[in-house]
């Protein structure tokens, strides 16, 4: 039986847990408080984050970093991508030589610009071939109530990667592989930030139109930038690409969605913040992938209007309208 530790008891790393125990595995979830971690063992449900959802006895949780890790042959790291050097570094020293590094984190690194595979690979010193990242469009909440859904398991280690796909394949979540991990890992975090435009645009009561342009036009810019680092056209018209891409652009479960929804209406972004729980990863690395868009000459703007709003003080009402009156050119 394959022993995996979930290093992260959000919702997704919680539903993913939940995923692999229904596929066989034991798991042992890390908590960062311990009362959460004896309150999932106790009630079989984290109700903090996850509420209503029956956990597998195959799942047990832990606020011990050393007792989640020991023996696991995979190592599922699922934190918010902004503090994974951070927590990585404590946790390095206790992973297994072997194990294989899954990232379920959707984000660029501020201030390096680094996919998340890059920073675990140079915090850990583990080789390319032994990380992963599982990405696609996983609302956690579906999944955890066994909702079908698809998923994108990339890996440059074509072998892992299978392994991967067998440890989390459950009649509900269909695991496929990739060995493109610049794009896969791209797709996800870029993803994010569209769908950050495409909640201001919901929030200032634009409609389909809007929405479904925003949708192609930053798929396009997602893929303008993989390709210039190298990443395959394809893998943009697949799960990791367009399927993430509709999935949080459109849901109300999306984090980044509501949180723009809420720009939309005239919140702050301290006001926004405020109001909810959990991390919009696009809030923060709306910053750092424009930080790499223009390390490569990639025009982006979509994601340069984000930052204006989020981070410049630029109105919400003022995101559309810059990127519509821009140059017309060939699409």
């Amino acid at each position: 039986m394959i022993r995996a530790a979930v290093l992260g008891a959000g919702s997704w790393g919680t539903t993913f847990a939940k995923v692999l125990a229904d596929a066989g595995c034991r798991v042992t979830l890390l908590a960062r408080r311990p009362e959460l971690a004896t309150a999932i063992c106790d009630v079989r449900e984290n109700r903090d984050y996850l509420p209503g959802i029956r956990l597998p006895a195959a799942v047990m949780a832990t606020a011990e970093a050393a007792e989640a890790l020991a023996g696991a042959d995979v190592v599922v790291l699922a934190v918010p991508s902004q503090l994974l050097r951070e927590n990585l570094g404590r946790w390095a020293p206790l992973l297994p030589p072997d194990a294989t590094l899954l990232s379920l984190m959707k984000g660029i690194e501020l201030g390096t610009t680094k996919r998340m595979s890059e920073v675990i690979c140079e915090v850990t010193g583990a080789g390319p071939d032994r990380v992963a990242a599982l990405t696609g469009p996983n609302l956690a909440r579906e999944i955890a109530e066994e909702q079908p859904a698809a998923t994108v398991i990339a890996c440059t280690d074509t072998d892992r990667a299978a392994a991967l796909q067998a440890a989390c394949h459950t009649p509900y979540f269909r695991p496929y592989t990739n060995p493109d991990l610049v794009g896969c890992e791209l797709g996800g975090a870029v993803k994010n930030v569209i769908a950050l435009a495409c909640g201001v645009a919901e929030g200032l009561g634009f409609g389909d139109n809007t929405r479904a342009s925003l949708i192609t036009r930053g798929l396009a810019e997602t893929a303008r930038l993989g390709l210039a680092l190298g990443a395959e056209a394809a893998t943009f018209a697949g799960l990791a690409g367009l399927g993430d891409l509709v999935a949080t652009c459109s849901s109300p479960l999306s984090r980044n969605r509501t949180f723009g929804e809420k720009l939309g209406r005239g919140m702050t972004l301290e006001e926004v913040q405020r109001s909810t729980r959990q991390t919009a990863e696009g809030v923060k690395s709306c910053r750092s992938v424009l930080d790499l868009a223009r390390a490569h000459d990639v025009d982006v703007p979509i994601t340069e209007a984000v930052v204006r709003v989020c981070h410049e003080g630029v109105p919400a009402a003022a995101l559309v309208k810059e990127i519509m009156t821009r140059e017309a050119k060939p699409e």
